[in-house]
């Protein structure tokens, strides 16, 4: 059995910036990672949001009356091959991931949108406004859809060897990903005196058929499980070798031994000083009567911003520091769980 002493790894702290969430938006910061370490995973992350992330997409239609998408139709301004495009730009949030079925009919003189599709109860349909034809006085539109789940871009799948088809389906190239856009950007940020680590920030932008949260929930997985597969041993435990950070979940809970147990009691009792800030920003806080860490992490953001003439720039800066050290605005900590914290680690240690 291998005996080595491991060294620990870095562990990043992952927060969504809540500010700015949607459901086709979101904003994750992790840090602190290793030098480099920021590159390595923000390009990781990318590739696999946009070419792995499960999606549904109408993948065959059935027109009345039109057995090929080159023919024109009766009463309808655009021709079928400019229904067919319009229809390629239907959002499909699929509950289960399986095969659905979609209608709609549109007569007389009106637009005809996705707002006019009946579909299956496990499809939703994230775009009603989106247009699909404009139909004239006399024009009739009856469309079928046939749904499915894949992943990426997925050329028609005609059947071989024929060139119109019985039921007088037409078979639609495909773009399941629900991915629009990702984009990332590698900062430095400090831990402690090192000023060399990386700072990770991605950006998610979605079609609304996935939350950006699960999509980069789902990318992880689908790292995470190929990559098991390269291990030729058991598994270096790092997690249990190494420090956790602050846990920002446990902070919007509330729970103060949460808090405690991943932040040193030590340094909460530091006067101010030791997290370096700019001389405007510390004479602020002094001022305020803020003169200890634990004083200023118990201060909520609005708290903080109301402080006189401390500013949205000093605001940021501290925010920042804090950060640096994996402390942040609210975290709510009395004195007492800090001597409940260090009564437990003394016991530990005795």
């Amino acid at each position: 059995m291998d005996k080595r002493e491991w060294q620990p790894l870095t562990i990043p702290r992952v927060a969504w910036n809540q500010k700015t969430i949607t459901d086709t938006f979101g904003e994750l910061v992790a840090e602190p990672l290793d030098p480099g370490s920021g590159m390595t995973f923000g390009n990781a992350l990318r590739r696999v949001l946009l070419g792995a992330v499960e999606g549904s997409a109408v993948t065959s239609i059935i027109i009345k009356g039109v057995n090929n998408e080159f023919a024109a139709l009766p009463g309808v301004i655009e021709d079928t091959m400019q229904v067919v495009l319009n229809v390629k730009g239907i959002v499909i949030k699929n509950a289960t991931g399986k095969p659905g079925k979609m209608h709609m009919r549109v007569a007389g003189e009106r637009k005809a949108s996705v707002a006019d599709i009946t579909a299956d109860d496990h499809l939703t349909l994230m775009n009603p406004e989106h247009v699909i034809a404009h139909v004239a006085t006399d024009g009739v539109l009856d469309i079928q859809f046939f749904v499915e789940s894949g992943r990426g871009y997925v050329l028609a799948k005609w059947p071989v060897g024929e060139a119109l088809q019985k039921d007088e389906r037409m078979y639609l190239d495909a773009m399941f990903s629900p991915i629009k856009r990702v984009t990332f950007d590698v900062k430095k940020t400090r831990v402690g005196g090192d000023i060399d680590y990386d700072q990770l920030h991605l950006t998610i932008i979605t079609n609304g058929a996935e939350n950006p949260i699960p999509a980069v929930h789902y990318a992880v997985s689908v790292l995470r499980t190929q990559l098991e597969h390269f291990l030729t041993a058991d598994e270096i435990p790092f997690n249990e070798i190494s420090s956790a950070p602050y846990d920002a979940t446990a902070a919007q809970v509330g729970t103060q031994e949460a808090h405690t147990s991943n932040v040193s009691s030590d340094l909460l009792l530091k006067p101010i000083d030791a997290l370096e800030f700019s001389v405007r920003a510390n004479n602020c806080l002094l001022k305020a009567g803020i003169k200890r860490i634990i004083d200023l992490v118990n201060l909520t953001e609005e708290e903080a911003l109301n402080i006189k003439h401390f500013g949205r720039k000093s605001f940021e800066e501290v925010k920042e520091g804090m950060r640096a050290f994996g402390l942040s605005f609210g975290m709510n900590i009395s004195e007492e769980s800090l001597k409940k914290a260090a009564r437990a680690n003394k016991k530990e240690l005795s």
